[in-house]
């Protein structure tokens, strides 16, 4: 065995050795991310306002941050891709 972790073909890295890095995402893939990111930015927003009704504050905070930070990944999973 050469190479350090019992990899035989000496290389260090833990992706795929195939796949080039700088690669785009196909624009179908980008799209379908995207929308299900932004599911899930309205589901926590619901949940936000739920509890935010409901008086559980904290929850409120935490759902709407997830929220928040969900459709920025969402974006830039489309800009980015």
């Amino acid at each position: 065995m050469t190479g350090t972790g019992g990899d035989p073909s000496g290389s260090s890295g833990g992706g795929r050795p195939d796949a080039a890095p700088s690669e785009p995402r196909p624009w179908l893939e980008r799209i379908g991310l995207a929308a299900i990111a932004l599911v899930m930015g309205a589901l926590l927003t619901v949940m936000a306002i739920v509890a935010w009704a409901g008086g559980e504050w904290i929850l409120a905070a935490m759902s709407a941050s997830g929220a928040m930070l969900t459709v920025v990944v969402a974006i830039a999973t489309l800009v980015r891709g």
